[in-house]
Formats: C-alpha cells, structure tokens, sequence
C-alpha cells in the first residue's frame, strides 16, 4: 500500500489539528488588528488584551462546540454551524473587553456589527477554501482511507450508498463483507453493484494484514454475540473500528448522539431547539413579537371593542393547549365564538357554524382572531413558527390514533407552520387531514435550522 493510497496527511494528523487551531487564532487576530487600524486605534497593551481574551475564549468554545473534530464525514454546512456557535460566544466576549478597555463610550451599529462579523467571514471563507482544496485532493486518490463495511443489510447498504455518494470524504469503499451474503449489492442511487469481498473471518484477516483502514460494522442488533466476537477480533489490528448503531429501524426525530459521564448515547426522539439555535430562535420571537405588537396595538384594540359590543361575553379566550414537551399552557385568543368549550369535549368548528358570532367569521376568516397569541410569544410559551397548537381534547383523541402524533410537541407551538403554508389549515374533519398536518409538523422539525 502506497503513500498516496494510504493518505499524504495520516502521518501529520496531530500536527495538523494544532496546525488548525493556530491558523484559525491567527486569521482572528489579524482580522480584528486590521478592524482597529482602520479604526485609528492605537496598537497598545489594552488592544492586545482584547485580542488575548477573544483568543481564549474562542479557543476554550472551540473544544466545546466540537469544531475541531474529524472533518472526513462532515458536511461543509454542519462545521458552518459549529464555527458560527463558537464564534458567537466570542464575539460578545470580543465586544465586551473591548468596550471596557478601548471605548467605553457608546459603540456606532455598524462598528459593533463589523466587530461581530467580520472574523466570523474570514474564518468561513478560510475553512471554506480548505475543504475545497482538500476535496480536489481527495478525488485526485491523495489523503484516502480505505474501507469496508460489515453487513449487506438495509442498514449496511445504506452507509455505503452514502459514503459512494460523497467522494469528498475520501473514503475508499472496497465491498462488503458478510456471513449470509455473496452476490453483490446494488447501491441506492447507483447503477453499479458493490461487490462482497468475504466473510467476518477474511474481513479479520484482511485488517490484520494491514489492507484497511476504516471498518464499519452495520450488522442489526440482534447480532450482538456476532459482533463482540468481530470486534475482540479486530482489537488485533490496526484499522479504526466504527459501530454504525441499527437506529433507523425507527422513526428517527431529529436524532443526535449525547454522552453521559462518558458512556455515549444516541437519542432518538429529540428538540432540535438546543444550544445557540434554541437562544437565536427565542431572540427572534421576542424582537419581532414586541415589534409586532406595537404595529397592531390600535388594530387589536378595535377588534377588542367590537366583540364586546356584539355578543356578551369576555374579549379574549383563552384555552388550555399543549406546549413544547406537552406542558400545558393557555393560548390567547379574541373570542369568536358563543360558547367558551375547554374541556375534556371540545367541538372543532365547521363551516356556517352557528356557534360563531358575525364578528367572529370575519376574525376567523381573516385569521385576526390569532393576533392575542403574539402576546403568548412574547411570553415564551409560544413561537412565531411552529406546529399550531391544538385543543388538549383533540390531543388526547388523535395522540392514539396517528403514528408519532405527540412528537410535534417537541418545540414550541407557533402562530403559523410549514403544515399551514402548504395549505393544511382550518377544519380537520378526516383522519387524513390530520395526518397529514402532523407529517408537515414532523418535517419542520426535522429540517429546521436558524436560517
């Protein structure tokens, strides 16, 4: 096995990571000297004490964030993310000393902004045109691994589809080996078939004589005496061993992997409202709830006086609703019915409902009956997008009736959601439209993101 087959940078892989560390400190620097020359500060010792707080505090969050991990099997957009956490945190530890030490006085928008984003640009356009580089060395057969993976199941043939799929891993994919299978294996997506090139003992006797770099056993969980035996076996080689855990065989929600006190975990059902994007998100909703409210004060007192003078009864309804983790909270509402149902029975509303007062079908038709729920964002119990809550009676009626129902209570209920912009709004009179409303909840949850 060649030097250029077994990878250029393997050797080096320890003084790589330092090497990274530096040049991410150094282009932070330089960046934030050359934002205080332009600015006409003076080059002294209280500058450099800026510059040194910001260097440990990024360096500190860089470990926590996880920054400095392998890159082989991660996206661009994930390392993105974790850069923008960390360099968050650091930034207000950047502004923070550096309006104690340099300019007490009250900063401009635009020199703070440039303080917060400048580097941050830097940094992602330095990693940004590394991965590239290093993308166009890996598909040219430099800085390569090679791999096999152990099990020609679906969960087997899955990881392979994807390590085939993306090149710029640099991973060799040579077959698979398996005690149940020998004719080859069609690839998701892909026209070619992947060989399998032995069974568990000649996968051994491969990684022992040194052929493999990377093993990644993808056998189901009820072969759990097969794979201790696999792994006690490849403890007498070198190649890294990689466990891929047979989670798809459920309905995965925004899975992640969590350790506690050292023994790794993977969650299955999860928020994906955690860490920065959890504190951007709540940052959203209070700057354009309280923004909003303003707006329409005048318009919700109007509406207010009309539905006190066209039926008795109180100005807003308030019912008790399942918020994020199915902690209940009272959602606000301007009254637009007769009757105030919020119980274990609660009546949907129909169309020509005569329940709904004359104010009440145009607030509802125009959806200004919603305007109150603002203030429920403003408060925290609620967000501007999300899956609409629904009344705890409908809760309790559809939870056992819809596969994964409870989960879109894994974030906090919003105003409006993906399930309504694609039109599954109103009345939900069929178990199929309530289906469907869920599995529109379920995808944003899946696939949101700050952005």
């Amino acid at each position: 096995m060649n030097r250029r087959d077994r990878g250029i940078l393997r050797a080096h892989e320890a003084g790589i990571s330092v090497l990274q560390r530096l040049l991410d400190l150094l282009i932070i620097l330089i960046t934030i000297a050359c934002l205080y020359i332009l600015q006409g500060i003076e080059q002294n010792r209280d500058m450099l004490a800026v510059a040194a707080f910001t260097l440990l505090a990024f360096s500190h969050l860089a470990d926590t964030f996880g920054l400095y991990g392998s890159w082989r099997g991660e996206r661009i957009r994930d390392e993105l993310q974790k850069l923008t956490g960390t360099w968050l945190v650091s930034a207000l530890v950047l502004i923070s000393t550096d309006k104690l030490l340099l300019d007490p006085k009250p900063a401009y928008l635009v020199q703070l902004s440039l303080l917060a984003s400048l580097p941050l640009l830097a940094l992602a356009i330095y990693r940004t045109l590394l991965r590239k580089a290093l993308k166009a060395l890996r598909y040219r057969g430099f800085n390569t691994r090679k791999v096999a993976v152990v099990g020609a199941g679906s969960l087997g043939v899955r990881l392979a589809g994807n390590i085939a799929r993306a090149p710029w891993m640099g991973l060799e994919l040579l077959g698979f080996y398996d005690d149940e299978r020998i004719e080859p294996v069609k690839l998701p997506g892909r026209r070619v078939k992947l060989g399998v090139s032995g069974n568990l003992e000649q996968l051994v006797q491969q990684a022992r004589a040194g052929a493999l770099d990377r093993i990644y056993i993808a056998l189901p969980m009820r072969s759990e005496e097969r794979i201790r035996w696999l792994v006690d076996q490849l403890s007498d080689t070198t190649a890294s061993v990689y466990i891929v855990p047979d989670v798809f065989v459920f309905n995965l929600l925004h899975a992640r992997a969590e350790n506690i006190d050292g023994i790794p975990t993977i969650s299955i059902f999860d928020s994906p409202m955690a860490g920065t994007g959890a504190l951007v998100k709540r940052l959203e909703d209070i700057l354009l709830s309280s923004v909003i409210l303003c707006l329409i004060a005048i318009p919700m007192l109007l509406i207010s006086v009309a539905v006190k003078l066209t039926s008795p009864g109180p100005v807003f309804f308030k019912q008790k609703r399942y918020g994020i983790d199915g902690r209940s909270i009272e959602v606000w509402k301007f009254r637009s019915m007769r009757v105030m149902e919020n119980g274990a029975t609660v009546t949907q509303a129909t169309r020509n409902d005569n329940r709904i007062t004359p104010v009440g079908s145009f607030l509802r038709r125009t959806s200004l009956d919603e305007l109150p729920q603002f203030i429920n964002v403003f408060l925290g119990d609620m967000s501007i997008v999300g899956p609409r809550p629904h009344a705890i009676a409908h809760n309790e009626e559809y939870r056992g009736q819809i596969s994964s129902y409870m989960l879109r209570h894994k974030v906090k209920p919003g105003i409006t959601g993906w399930a309504q912009v694609n039109g599954w709004r109103g009345e939900t009179d069929t178990l199929e439209k309530m289906q469907k409303r869920v599995e529109f909840d379920l995808a944003y949850i899946n696939n949101w993101s700050v952005w």
